[in-house]
């Protein structure tokens, strides 16, 4: 999924934080300065800085005072600063005018307080800037995006995106259409393909996004964009030559200076995403807390049943590609991995490799051990019956690299076996349940049966839906539906 671009102030969030900051200490000197040292003990003075910090906030929404703040001059930051120290004391006045406070407050301390928020705001706002242009904001972001241009643009597009903070992507590589230079770089960006082998790496490689721009006089590579949507790329695609695309959500942004149009298949708002990784912190934490308590019983069985490790760490394919590793209650063997290979003939996932699934797996643990009807009755099949093993995930959502619901994450050999239409499913976080897991769980061995139903979750997705996805899971549990 896609978050949409927030262009609006919210997006400068840590200069407004810096603002306020510096909005409290140039009070508490001006306090200090005009009035007794017993600081904050008069309500009125307390009450007064409160007002301050919500006209700071005010006149950040209403006069913006964060556009194109890392292209301005110091003359033009001052010039800027005062305007904004100017705008928030006038609502100030206004306010203690209004409410009839003019006459009871100090006029030495309102005065100060203007003056030394002028100082501070100017020093720290360039201080800050320094330090941003230093680090290179834009060479840091969460999202890992590949650039794909001709060889006359590469220079000119690579120092635009380096060039421009808070867009919350790295550019990871850059493709050249007319010419193959992989393994070469340009500026300090490598080249990782060529037309022919763009898709391979992407299909295997984390890429959250592409962005393509190609000149009038080279055909545009529609063939090649419709294969991106096909794997759940987003895409962005300059708008001076755009052709017939596969269905998506489109929606036209502003990158580097550019124009695109931008296709995924489901794209998500600021706000659906915060409220997304709420319920996951919460989930999260619940879930931490369930698992210490779980340790204490499961732990000591498991080490009993087979000496070992307690937790089980593998190496996943997170969304897009990322790798993360995973946790689980270990539910089999230390050999379990070498065993795999001597069984892949059973595997009942129709003989797909991209997934691996067997009744009466001989690695789980106690799987030796039968009740009266010759069914197992070993630890590892217990946890695994009941989805406890599951629960030291909670810690992969607290960290943010799974969600409470999503897709199942593959491991690195799956993962290298997809083919485009596979890549699709992990278009999002990988959860600890999903469609999959609540349409059937193991009762299906269909692979493209899998991919179908976590597509149709991503093209749909909703907080409705994934507290309906969570609530069935419970009932799959107790029910012990489709467990394995």
């Amino acid at each position: 999924m896609y978050k949409k671009a927030s262009y609006g102030w919210l997006r400068y969030w840590d200069f407004l934080l810096l603002d306020l900051i510096v909005m409290q200490l140039a009070f508490r000197a001006a306090y200090a300065f005009c009035l007794p040292p017993a600081a904050y003990s008069d309500r009125m003075y307390r009450n007064e800085l409160v007002m301050l910090m919500f006209c700071q906030i005010a006149a950040a929404f209403f006069i913006s005072p964060y556009q194109d703040i890392l292209k301005r001059s110091s003359y033009i930051e001052f010039r800027e600063s005062l305007k904004h120290v100017c705008a928030v004391m006038l609502l100030a006045v206004l306010h203690l005018f209004l409410t009839r406070q003019t006459l009871d407050h100090s006029r030495l301390l309102f005065t100060s307080t203007a003056a030394i928020y002028l100082v501070l705001l100017y020093l720290s706002r360039i201080i800050r800037k320094m330090y941003l242009v230093k680090k290179g904001r834009s060479s840091v972001g969460s999202h890992s995006m590949v650039v794909i241009t001709v060889s006359a643009l590469a220079d000119e597009l690579i120092s635009r995106f380096t060039g421009v903070p808070y867009e919350g992507f790295t550019i990871s590589g850059i493709v050249l259409l007319d010419q193959d230079l992989t393994g070469q770089y340009i500026g300090e960006i490598p080249v990782v393909a060529c037309a022919e082998s763009v898709k391979d790496y992407i299909r295997h490689e984390w890429v959250d996004e592409v962005f393509i721009k190609v000149p009038n006089t080279v055909e545009y590579p529609g063939k090649l964009i419709d294969s991106f949507i096909l794997m759940g790329i987003t895409v962005h695609m300059t708008l001076s030559k755009i052709e017939n695309i596969q269905e998506g959500i489109q929606q036209v942004e502003l990158m580097g200076g550019e124009t695109v149009l931008t296709t995924s298949i489901s794209m998500v708002s600021p706000k659906q995403r915060l409220y997304k990784r709420m319920m996951d912190i919460a989930g999260g934490l619940i879930g931490c807390l369930i698992t210490a308590f779980l340790f204490l019983f499961i732990g000591p069985a498991i080490y009993i049943s087979s000496p070992g490790p307690i937790l089980f760490k593998q190496v996943r394919i997170g969304q897009n590609g990322r790798q993360f590793k995973l946790y689980k209650f270990r539910s089999m063997y230390m050999d379990a991995e070498r065993q795999k290979q001597e069984l892949i003939e059973q595997n009942k996932m129709q003989g797909s490799p991209l997934m691996f699934k067997m009744d009466c797996d001989p690695r789980v643990i106690g799987s030796g051990k039968k009740d009266r009807h010759g069914n197992p009755k070993g630890i590892g099949h217990f946890i695994r019956r009941t989805s406890l093993d599951e629960f030291p995930q909670f810690w992969n959502v607290l960290k943010g690299e799974m969600s409470l619901v999503g897709t199942r994450p593959p491991t690195v050999d799956e993962w290298e076996l997809y083919d485009l239409h596979h890549r699709i499913r992990m278009a999002i976080k990988p959860g600890i349940t999903g469609m999959w897991q609540v349409s059937g769980r193991s009762k299906i061995t269909d692979f493209d049966e899998v991919v179908r139903l976590d597509t149709e979750y991503i093209k749909n997705w909703s907080l409705g839906l994934d507290c309906t996805i969570l609530l069935k899971t419970l009932c799959v549990i107790f029910s012990r539906d489709g467990a394995s």
